[in-house]
């Protein structure tokens, strides 16, 4: 009778009832979990499959178990480097979401030898062909596509393997660390052109405004100085026609010069009320003043010659 090793390493593992198998006379049987199917074999030839639960395993004919199975969905991460159209070098992360399809549990366990490294093999051949005919910007927008196309290849392509694949997702794209500090320099760049920009146009409508304030202002100051000498012209007017209506024998050159002296003391006595004006020196003695009438009146009886000249 053989030993006791040697009949383990033919049924698979013995123990009580809450192992897989164990050892009742010339019978032997093994309980699958939930989720989970045994390959039984006979002689090394496939026999039959063993659902979750009890299952007689006839040891006496030479049936054997020969591994397992999980039909859970199971998740492969993968990281996978590559070249991007613009010879920038980028990792990816992608995981892979894949099950077992129950109807085709023997080509599942048979047909490969490890299914991870197979799923691997496709993903990094796909992600090598698509990624370089991107750049690195389109790459990221289009991440979505990427794993699209990797879910097409590996459903076409484990389904004769007895897998079906779920979902694809690139979880992540990451190059080099010198290639994301460029790219976070390029884009503070381009940010702090655009606020440079943004602040000279603000400064521009600034100064605009100012000197459009500035231009309606000296106009409406201008017209304000014109309407003033108009009222200046039209009281001096009416003050000599005052005059001349009022005295008898007075001229309209006599009352014009009394009006430009009586202005004259008025500006001094403004000075001299004002202490913060400033100052302007004129010789204001009576031989002054006489001067200064005289040199007004000469100035309009020159301009009243030229005027009876011309």
């Amino acid at each position: 009778m053989p030993d006791a090793a040697a009949f383990r390493r033919r049924i698979g593992p013995i123990g009580p009832i809450c192992c897989n198998t164990c050892l009742c006379l010339c019978c032997c049987f093994t309980c699958p979990e939930q989720e989970t199917v045994v390959v039984l074999e006979q002689c090394g030839k496939f026999s039959k499959v063993a659902q979750p639960g009890f299952n007689c395993v006839n040891c006496c004919c030479g049936e054997t178990v020969a591994g397992s199975l999980s039909l859970r969905v199971q998740q492969l991460d993968i990281r996978c480097e590559t070249k991007s159209k613009d010879n920038v070098f980028v990792t990816l992360m992608i995981s892979v979401q894949y099950q077992v399809v129950r109807e085709a549990i023997y080509d599942a366990y048979y047909k490969l030898t490890d299914s991870r490294q197979q799923i691997s093999a496709y993903v990094f051949d796909e992600v090598r062909a698509a990624v370089p005919k991107l750049a690195l910007d389109d790459a990221y927008e289009l991440k979505d596509e990427i794993a699209k196309s990797i879910k097409d290849e590996l459903t076409k392509s484990m389904a004769g393997y007895g897998y079906f694949i779920l979902h694809v997702l690139v979880n992540d794209i990451e190059p080099a660390h010198k290639v994301k500090e460029a790219m976070n320099e390029i884009n503070a760049a381009r940010r702090l052109r655009i606020a440079a920009a943004e602040t000279a146009e603000a400064h521009k409508v600034a100064v605009v405004k100012a000197a459009e304030a500035e231009a309606e202002a000296k106009f409406l100051q201008g017209q304000g100085i014109a309407r003033q000498r108009q009222a200046i012209v039209n009281g001096l007017r009416d003050t000599v026609q005052d005059f001349q209506n009022g005295v008898q024998g007075m001229s309209s050159r006599e009352v014009l010069s009394l009006m430009l002296i009586t202005q004259y003391f008025d500006t001094l006595k403004d000075l001299g009320a004002h202490g913060k004006s400033s100052t302007v020196f004129l010789n204001h003695n009576p031989a002054g003043v006489s001067e200064i009438a005289a040199q007004i009146r000469g100035s309009f009886m020159e301009a009243t010659a030229a005027n009876i000249g011309n």
